[in-house]
């Protein structure tokens, strides 16, 4: 009854409805466009890509893009370019201060930054759209194919990818403005269920044909197990330890302002996912390596099986040690510190300046250690899940980027419709208090 309810309040909200349905057909439209191939490319001949893009970096790419990147779609390069410059960006405005200087000029230094970002993706488009083409050009005469890939075709599929790229930035842009959610976070999530029921349906036939009966039973403790998994994703995600701040009183003319007291959330895990990404990209190396060598073996050799003891444990100790980096790039007491200072607010019990600072410091060690450690194990629990038994599609979404990526949008999207039924005094969409999204890392995660 509850849920029918909330139904129709979002219905009769007309903004609000209105903004759903452009973002359910902005969304049909990148849809469409990751089906549209390559002029020159017959999509007969795209096995071995597919297979390529089976395990490893690839299959993060391929899972980026919605499987645009294993069809030699037109939106093959999908949207990792924008987040890729996004965070170079990112991590500029920390150390730069030409930039820091643009992110405290409000809306004017966003726009320059934005397009600073525009100007650096169209550079790594240039750049990734010829190894996409050379790597497709291998992957199709590995097959037995033919294709074509002289100068001037390279050049003119290089503009048609990055056209593409572009536009899903624009559809992106158009849902931020006219949508709800995040629109490049929420492309990512598309791209993350379309492989939800084909996984999910070779999950349950595989088990229904195992020949020693019980697959039925087996697939329900899998079903369990992932929504235990997700309870613990959300969790995470959510989870902040407040530290309280009291405003001293400031008198005015005849006005009394603060004496209140307030709350910092700091986040269990301020990184997101991006201590797995940049993990995952440093575990391709061996990878690629090992592909250019004959000699398969050794410790090398052993970082090259994704599902074995030594990658997955070196995995989870560079998970722990990014979560650290990039909180500590991310999360700055020292500003924290300063701007309470500023307002006349301090934490009860520590004095201000360096004190509030190593207060503020230590907290953030004690409660980043089991966030990196819980996302460490979130990380490593899709190979855990094939070593058990299950099919690597539907492993994978039982922990990885795919899992935290598709419980923080779902969060953050649940979150911005809760805000426009209480803006309109309606029921939010939980009786028992309101639901929290992510406040911290990159937007498109």
């Amino acid at each position: 009854m509850g849920f029918t309810k909330t139904i129709k309040n979002i219905w009769s909200v007309e903004d609000l409805r209105k903004r759903i349905g452009i973002t359910l057909l902005l969304v049909i439209i990148y849809r469409f466009g990751c089906y549209v191939v390559l002029p020159g490319i017959n999509p007969d001949e795209l096995l071995a890509l597919k297979n390529f893009t089976a395990d490893g970096l690839m299959q993060l790419l391929d899972m980026f893009s919605g499987g645009a990147f294993s069809q030699a779609s037109i939106f093959a390069l999908g949207i990792m370019p924008y987040i890729t410059a996004s965070i170079v960006i990112q991590l500029l405005g920390m150390v730069l201060p030409a930039f820091q200087k643009m992110q405290r000029e409000g809306e004017s230094g966003r726009m320059k930054l934005n397009q600073y970002t525009r100007y650096l993706t169209v550079l790594i488009l240039l750049l990734q759209g010829p190894a996409y083409l050379m790597n497709l050009k291998y992957q199709v005469q590995a097959a037995g194919g033919h294709v074509e890939m002289g100068f001037w075709t390279v050049a003119f599929m290089t503009i048609v990818l990055a056209a593409g790229s572009m536009f899903i930035m624009w559809l992106g842009e158009r849902i931020d403005q006219k949508g709800v959610g995040n629109g490049i976070s929420f492309i990512i999530l598309i791209g993350i269920i379309a492989r939800l029921p084909e996984a999910f349906i070779q999950e349950f036939t595989g088990r229904l044909m195992n020949s020693q009966g019980g697959g039925l039973v087996l697939f329900l403790v899998e079903i369990i197990i992932l929504l235990a998994v997700i309870a613990g994703a959300v969790l995470l995600v959510q989870g902040t330890r407040k530290v309280p701040v009291q405003y001293a009183k400031r008198v005015v003319g005849n006005k009394q302002y603060g004496g209140a007291r307030q709350y910092i959330p700091l986040k269990v895990n301020a990184a997101g996912v991006m201590p797995i990404i940049f993990a995952q990209a440093i575990m391709f190396i061996p990878i690629t390596l090992v592909g250019f060598s004959t000699n398969h073996t050794g410790f090398f050799g052993a970082l090259t099986d994704m599902y074995g003891f030594w990658y997955n444990a070196i995995y989870f100790l560079m998970i722990v040690a990014f979560t650290y980096f990039y909180t500590a790039i991310t999360v700055r007491p020292a500003q924290m510190a300063e701007d309470m200072k500023r307002n006349n607010g301090f934490i009860p019990g520590i004095k201000p300046g360096k004190p509030t600072v190593d207060y503020l410091d230590s907290i953030m060690s004690r409660i980043t250690l089991p966030g990196s450690i819980f996302l460490g194990i979130v990380a490593i629990l899709p190979a855990i899940a094939h070593i058990c038994g299950l099919n690597r599609n539907f492993a994978s979404f039982f922990g990885g980027t795919s899992l935290l990526i598709l419980v923080g949008v779902v969060l953050d999207t649940l979150r911005i419709i809760e805000g426009h039924l209480l803006m309109r005094h309606y029921d939010g969409l939980m009786k028992d208090g309101r639901i929290k999204g992510r406040t911290t890392g990159s937007g498109a995660f």
